[in-house]
């Protein structure tokens, strides 16, 4: 009968002390300091600089330096890229009449801009996609049928060299963020 007794008020001890723990983390917010953040306008530096390495924000594209392969309409699990390129027959080049990407179906998983062999297709710091309506979710790249970028040895165009640079510069960082280069440490 003592047995009893001893189980009965340690239950009742061990649930008046896990009513208190919780209850201390409930009335430690009573003396704390609020922390909302007045987002965007009282912000000590933009958000945009907070971001993490490698951050993956909304798609952008570059048609200066867009192939025209349909690399990344392929690697899209989810379609939300549509690329329609057709060769010329007048000129015999690629020509891009249509590049668009559906944000709103976007999943942002960059599967897209790894098989792009010059970085046209990158993922930007951009973050704020809140829109209305999904119309305007829809990114449209080509306003007006565009030549394909065909890739020299030796870029020598002061115009496209600066941009097909940065683009191949976001392929190798993507795929080596440490600067690393196949080593294991």
């Amino acid at each position: 009968m003592v047995g009893g007794f001893n189980a009965y008020f340690s239950n009742i001890f061990e649930v008046a002390s896990t009513v208190f723990e919780g209850m201390a983390v409930t009335f430690s917010h009573f003396v704390r300091k609020p922390t909302t953040i007045q987002y965007p306008d009282r912000m000590a530096i933009r958000v945009q600089d907070t971001l993490p390495y490698r951050y993956r924000g909304i798609l952008e594209v570059d048609l200066e330096i867009c192939t025209g392969c349909l690399a990344c309409e392929r690697a899209c699990p989810i379609d939300c890229i549509v690329i329609d390129a057709k060769k010329d027959k007048s000129t015999k080049k690629m020509m891009l009449n249509r590049f668009d990407i559906d944000i709103a179906k976007c999943m942002y998983c960059g599967l897209c801009s790894e098989p792009c062999p010059t970085g046209s297709i990158h993922h930007t710091p951009e973050f704020e996609g809140a829109d209305f309506s999904l119309e305007s979710m829809m990114r449209r790249f080509v306003k007006q049928p565009v030549a394909a970028y065909k890739p020299k040895k030796v870029e020598d165009d002061p115009e496209v060299a600066p941009i097909l640079e940065r683009g191949m510069r976001y392929l190798d960082e993507f795929a080596d963020p440490a600067g690393k280069t196949g080593t294991d440490s």
